[in-house]
């Protein structure tokens, strides 16, 4: 059994780290309520954008298709995956990290595959075994529209450009604080759409069905890039919310059980010297 000087600074330091992990809670719990109203408010807007794009592109004849919906023999492949800066979030980082290697080695095996990180954990186990085309940290600095409408333009450019035939997107869909969904979305190029079968289009087209498709798709393809990092800076407060709630749980159950050794400790310590006391006291007697 430990002495009680070391129960005592295991103690303390269990409810050092108790405290820092209960204020890492609290932190993320705010920020999080931020984030989700944020996401929760954009998704009816990028629905409905996805739907009319859909509806009209169904319409369309393929010689009419835009240049972002080009199909190419896949050779060159671009993942974008979506991280988090910083750590103690679980197993946020570690889910996309892993889902893209799958990814890498099971249906792009023989093709050259790269990466555009975004986020310093992805790109800090990503860049031991891949090549990384360009890691993007700052983004979060300020994540706002504007600034991931840059990043899309530029993917849309290496797109136009025949750098990458292909270009996904890899992040945590948000669903709620306990909840993240390792989802995968194809970015470019933009899937083909078919019609449904008797779904009549009640829109008047001005100036052309054509021309509105073509100035939708790269507002589209803003939106997707805008909603899947939303998405993910959600997550990313979820779990590390979570996870600081099971830590504050577990160092809180490990003090008790250092504060009851300790107890149990300290008696047979008393214990011990009401003993020695008694029979020094005898021996004297005698």
């Amino acid at each position: 059994m430990a002495n009680l000087k070391e129960l005592r600074s295991r103690i303390t330091s269990v409810s050092s780290t108790m405290q820092i992990t209960s204020a890492m809670k609290m932190v993320s719990a705010a920020k999080l309520s931020k984030a989700q109203d944020a996401i929760e408010a954009m998704r009816p807007y990028s629905e409905k954008l996805t739907q009319l794009l859909q509806d009209l592109s169904a319409t369309l004849d393929d010689d009419s298709s835009s240049k972002f919906a080009e199909e190419r023999e896949v050779k060159n492949v671009l993942v974008v995956a979506i991280s988090s800066n910083r750590g103690l979030a679980g197993a946020f980082n570690t889910n996309i990290i892993k889902a893209v290697r799958q990814r890498a080695k099971e249906n792009y095996s023989g093709k050259n595959v790269e990466f555009y990180t975004i986020g310093k954990k992805a790109n800090d186990i990503l860049t031991r075994n891949f090549t990384i085309y360009k890691n993007n940290n700052e983004i979060y600095d300020e994540l706002t529209f504007d600034n991931v409408a840059e990043v899309a333009e530029e993917l849309m450019q290496l797109f136009l450009d025949g750098k990458y035939d292909k270009i996904e997107i890899v992040y945590n869909q948000f669903k709620n604080a306990a909840t993240q969904v390792v989802t995968e979305e194809q970015f470019l190029p933009i899937p083909k759409f078919e019609q449904e079968n008797n779904k009549q289009l009640d829109y008047i087209f001005e100036p052309s069905k054509i021309e509105i498709v073509r100035e939708l798709i790269p507002k589209s393809l803003k939106m997707q890039l805008y909603k899947a990092l939303r998405d993910s800076f959600a997550s990313e407060h979820g779990a590390r919310m979570t996870a600081m709630h099971k830590a504050t749980e577990n160092a809180t159950e490990l003090r008790d059980d250092l504060k009851l050794t300790y107890n149990k400790a300290r008696q047979a310590s008393i214990t011990n010297e009401i003993l020695e006391i008694v029979g020094g006291a005898e021996a004297l007697s005698n």
